[in-house]
């Protein structure tokens, strides 16, 4: 069972519980507030299947639900608070970067803080460990894919404001001058964007041949929409490197025409280990559960991580945790990960959309 933040503001002192609680930071609205069910439950799985082990240095894992939906600031008065009440022990969540660079500050090393999205690289503040994907690994290779497999050079980038779209698109524009590839524009739009017409018409005025979205959900979900009503999708490829089956769904299969990602994880990733998790999500959770997807799986990962990072150092101590985490290797849904630089080492995969699905093409190297 997963707690509100709230109920748990009067808990007693971290010394006086038999718990290690763990503040799970997931959007519950905004934008990416789409990723957050299925971020929960995947969370709720992990942490269930950690107490089913005993738990974390003999206690019970409990995870304490944050908004990271919220505004920044806002996010972090709250983890501020928790964490100055002895009321968590540890941080660990799916959130958007913009959220996390006003918490890492606040957090300042005193407990673990583990940050599951893809982001734009770059992390360094003490205690900050990194599940996710970065353009390194990610964007980079599929670029070059593109470039070698398709003839793909030209790009318009589109992106919401903020921090991770921008550093990304400043990160597309080296590896594409290694290519000998080009932006022909790049566009910024608020968070929560839901008309994309003056957008999509200085795509088409582009001459590019390929879209590079580095939008979060809802606003992918309605560029998506409004791509195809211009006849874009007609000769255009879209590539995004967040984007999962909950945006597929609501996306629509009518709209999903040329739509490209890459990922660590994918439902339909046919591993024994992705399988394997495929088929305890499902029956923890049945019919009725939200899609299964990489930002979902990225809870998952995040709550696995901090168990292996504890039992590792014996210890809820950020400096110890640090000096014995280089090299952990373990077996996760993404099959064999390790951390490196307080990054995990994964492989990542290049997928096309086919109608609600994604049909996962090849590793990239």
């Amino acid at each position: 069972m997963i707690e509100k933040a709230s109920v748990r503001l009067g808990s007693p002192a971290a010394s006086a519980r038999d718990t290690l609680d763990v503040a799970l930071v997931i959007p519950l609205q905004g934008p990416a507030g789409i990723f957050g069910p299925s971020c929960e439950c995947c969370a709720q799985l992990a942490a269930e299947e950690v107490n089913a082990e005993s738990g974390v240095l003999g206690r019970e894992l409990r995870l304490v639900l944050v908004d990271g939906g919220a505004p920044p600031e806002q996010v972090a008065t709250e983890i501020d608070a928790l964490i100055s009440g002895g009321v968590v022990d540890a941080v660990a969540g799916w959130h958007i970067s913009a959220v996390r660079e006003v918490v890492a500050p606040r957090i300042d090393g005193r407990v673990p803080y583990i940050y599951t999205a893809l982001y734009e690289g770059g992390e360094r503040s003490p205690g900050v460990f990194l599940t996710g994907e970065t353009p390194t690994r990610q964007l980079r290779p599929a670029l070059r894919w593109f470039a070698a497999e398709l003839g793909i050079r030209r790009w318009t980038i589109v992106g919401d404001d903020y921090v991770w779209p921008r550093s990304s698109a400043l990160a597309a524009h080296r590896y594409l001058r290694e290519l000998g590839g080009e932006v022909c524009d790049e566009m910024y739009v608020p968070l929560g964007t839901t008309d994309f017409g003056e957008v999509l018409a200085r795509v088409a005025a582009s001459d590019c041949d390929a879209v590079l979205m580095l939008l979060i959900g809802d606003d992918a979900v309605l560029f998506n929409r409004a791509f195809t009503a211009a006849g874009l999708d007609r000769d255009r490829i879209r590539f995004s490197s967040l984007i999962e089956e909950n945006v597929l769904l609501a996306t629509g299969p009518e709209n999903t025409r040329g739509l490209m990602t890459s990922a660590g994880y994918f439902e339909d990733l046919p591993t024994r280990s992705g399988l394997d998790f495929a088929a305890a999500y499902g029956s923890r959770f049945g019919l009725r559960a939200p899609v299964l997807n990489s930002l979902g799986e990225s809870c998952y990962e995040g709550v696995r991580l901090l168990t292996e990072l504890l039992r590792r150092a014996g210890s809820v101590d950020v400096t110890r945790i640090q000096a014995t985490a280089e090299g952990l290797e373990y077996e996760s849904p993404r099959g064999t990960v390790q951390v490196r630089d307080r990054h995990l080492k994964q492989r990542v995969f290049l997928a096309a959309a086919d109608g609600l699905q994604w049909d996962v093409l090849q590793q990239l190297p």
